[in-house]
């Protein structure tokens, strides 16, 4: 005798391939004997035979945010924080990520971080560099004249005096020069998380004044080491959140698990495995909301069986000698052999005498 075994949201179903087995019902649930009469009997209900998909899935707790939020330090003079930018809202190239004495402090793009003033006459760098380039691409070098290579020339000075004008300074305020702390450099657009500090309060250099976080929603969940071999990257996944219909994802990336440093020695506990975090990219239907962090059950498509015979899993029962049935609605036993187990639809494929829109018998829903 032997039996194949499946992990189905939490749920061991043992499939057999040979020999005896208990019931799938629940228990008490009707069966035959070795006559083929019925035992003792459960309320019952009836379910159709579909034809249809089913797909084998590991189900695992998440949750569906931002990615991890990050701060973003003031680099200028100290001075009162006059205005913030609000939660939730995203800032894009040129955006304005909070004020200090009535200066807002910009956004623009690049892996570098600001680490000095921009000013015509200073050394060549790579941070002069991403500064032209978003020059270029705001729209501020409208005669080409802009050579992005670095080199802080007078056709940066004059990029930079048209982005100045943009924001609506005077013309005697229109320097061609940015001090170290107007404008912060980023990988791309940021989504607003929260304050880190008060409108009012005076913003300090090299502390944090606000958390950011990615603008793409990911779904971060945990698997264990044990399950790990059962999700890859690339996996197609659907994910359930309260208030919304199932929506779909794929697993990004998995990240590594360390072996946790052993417990105190007062409590002479073991090292544990710590649990793989996957990333999935996913985008809530309309009518979500902006939500972050919201607990969501994600379920990670192993593979798919398509245009079979299914019926509900409570609908098995194991016979007399080993092997599977369903009862008919006519009270007739039909021998099945399972197939793919959905745990997320209830289903199961399975092969045998049955035809679609036929109807068997399940345990009574209370």
């Amino acid at each position: 005798m032997s039996t194949r075994r499946k992990v189905l949201g939490g749920t061991l179903v043992a499939v057999l391939t040979g020999g005896a087995a208990g019931s799938v019902w629940l228990a008490g649930a009707a069966r035959p004997d070795s006559e083929g009469s019925a035992g003792a009997e459960v309320p019952t209900e009836t379910a159709e035979v579909t034809r249809g998909n089913v797909a084998e899935r590991v189900q695992v707790n998440g949750a569906f945010g931002y990615g991890t939020a990050y701060p973003v330090v003031h680099l200028g003079e100290p001075g009162v924080l006059t205005a913030m930018t609000a939660p939730e809202i995203v800032v894009a190239r040129g955006g304005r990520l909070y004020v200090v004495a009535n200066q807002p402090v910009r956004l623009l793009y690049g892996g570098t971080p600001a680490y000095r003033e921009f000013a015509f006459g200073m050394s060549d760098g790579p941070d002069v560099r991403q500064l032209e380039r978003n020059l270029v691409a705001l729209g501020h070098d409208p005669d080409d004249r802009l050579t992005v290579d670095g080199r802080f020339s007078r056709a940066t000075a004059a990029a930079v005096r048209r982005w100045q004008a943009a924001w609506g300074l005077p013309v005697g305020q229109r320097t061609g020069t940015l001090p170290l702390g107007r404008v912060v450099f980023q990988p791309g657009a940021v989504r607003i998380k929260e304050a880190q500090a008060t409108v009012g309060a005076t913003a300090r250099p090299d502390q944090p004044v606000v958390t950011v976080t990615s603008t793409k929603p990911v779904v971060t969940a945990q698997v264990t080491p044990e399950r790990r071999r059962l999700v890859k990257v690339g996996d197609p996944v659907t994910i359930t959140m309260a208030g919304t219909a199932p929506f779909p994802g794929t697993v990004l990336a998995i990240g590594r698990t360390a072996t946790a440093a052993a417990q105190s020695s007062e409590s002479g506990g073991a090292a544990t495995a710590s649990p793989f975090e996957v990333t999935i990219s996913a985008t809530a239907p309309a009518g979500a909301g902006d939500v972050d962090q919201a607990p969501v059950m994600v379920a990670v498509t192993r593979q798919t069986h398509q245009n079979v015979l299914t019926v509900p899993i409570t609908a098995l029962l194991a016979r007399a000698g080993g092997g599977y049935q369903v009862r008919l609605e006519t009270d007739r036993y039909v021998p099945v052999e399972p197939g793919l187990f959905d745990s997320t639809t209830g289903r199961v494929e399975v092969t045998g005498e049955l035809t679609p829109a036929q109807r068997v018998k399940v345990p009574a829903a209370r």
